[in-house]
């Protein structure tokens, strides 16, 4: 078994924008996954995207080279009219001449207004007849049809990024603790009008933060508890109240674990070019989580 992790750093930018909507902001969304997965002896980082507008549907999955910045990807065309098209098998060679199987039932999948499943579906990735990454819950289904033992060292999910699009309610689900259920995380904001602009954070439909007077804390962090973890949530909504309507977007940043040495808990700028260590070393115990939210404002 596992005993320790070496620390990686996973460099995202959120002062850029990862995502530009274009004339349409709602014809395309996205959900990126990052998960440190054990592959061929070593460990190795897998992204996984879903993406979908109105003609396509698709899954990316990309893994990082054993010895430098050279990245393998497989796409898989999830056509929406296409029954076939939802349950499939890929395969892929990384490194050379290393094998890697995708298997994927998305027939019965269910969603909810995100373009990654939320229940009724498996996406597996093999190797060397291991399941080295499992998403969804149906389990049994995988491991029936890929006929693959279940790796000995399992994969942890460290950093989720998701676009979502509302006028004023955002919604998305993460999983804090990669042992225990989703979240569903909820973001609704006054910006207009002639009140002041406020926010508020709720978890599972629990309020847990108000913030008023956006004007002068339109960015800033503060802990929370959930399920008596500590979340840290830093949020930064200059471009909701000064910007045109999906020109740009606010950001949120939910990150499992205490605040590191010289972090306050108080209302405090959050940023621009934030660097989030992506798995640290535990023993027994799940690596901390970063969820980016990026919430378009139509």
């Amino acid at each position: 078994m596992m005993d320790r992790i070496v620390s990686k750093r996973y460099q995202i930018l959120p002062s850029s924008q990862p995502f530009i909507p274009g004339r349409d902001p709602t014809s395309q969304t996205t959900v990126t996954c990052v998960h440190h997965t054990h592959i061929f002896g070593i460990w190795r980082n897998v992204t996984i995207t879903w993406m979908k507008n109105v003609m396509n549907y698709s899954l990316t999955v990309s893994i990082d080279a054993a010895a430098n910045d050279v990245v393998f990807t497989c796409k898989i065309d999830l056509k929406p009219w296409h029954i076939w098209a939802k349950k499939g098998y890929k395969s892929f060679e990384v490194d050379g001449n290393n094998k890697l199987e995708v298997y994927w039932d998305l027939k019965s999948a269910k969603f909810a207004g995100s373009p990654e499943p939320c229940s009724d579906f498996y996406v597996a990735l093999i190797a060397k007849s291991e399941v080295v990454l499992l998403l969804g819950d149906c389990k049994k289904k995988a491991y029936k049809r890929t006929k693959a033992m279940p790796a000995l060292m399992e994969a942890m999910m460290f950093y989720k990024k998701e676009n979502v699009f509302g006028k004023k309610s955002f919604t998305t689900r993460v999983k804090f603790d990669q042992r225990k259920r989703d979240h569903e995380v909820v973001v609704e904001s006054s910006t207009t009008g002639p009140r002041d602009p406020e926010m508020w954070i709720s978890i599972d439909g629990i309020v847990l933060m108000h913030v008023e007077n956006l004007h002068w804390k339109f960015r800033g962090n503060r802990t929370v508890l959930v399920d008596e973890q500590p979340i840290q949530v830093f949020w930064d909504v200059f471009g909701w109240l000064y910007c045109e309507p999906g020109s740009t977007h606010g950001m949120f940043i939910f990150k499992s674990g205490e605040s590191e040495v010289g972090e306050s808990d108080e209302d405090s700028q959050c940023s621009g070019d934030s660097s989030y260590y992506s798995v640290q070393s535990y023993r027994g115990s799940s690596p901390q989580l970063s969820l980016f939210l990026y919430a378009w404002k139509i």
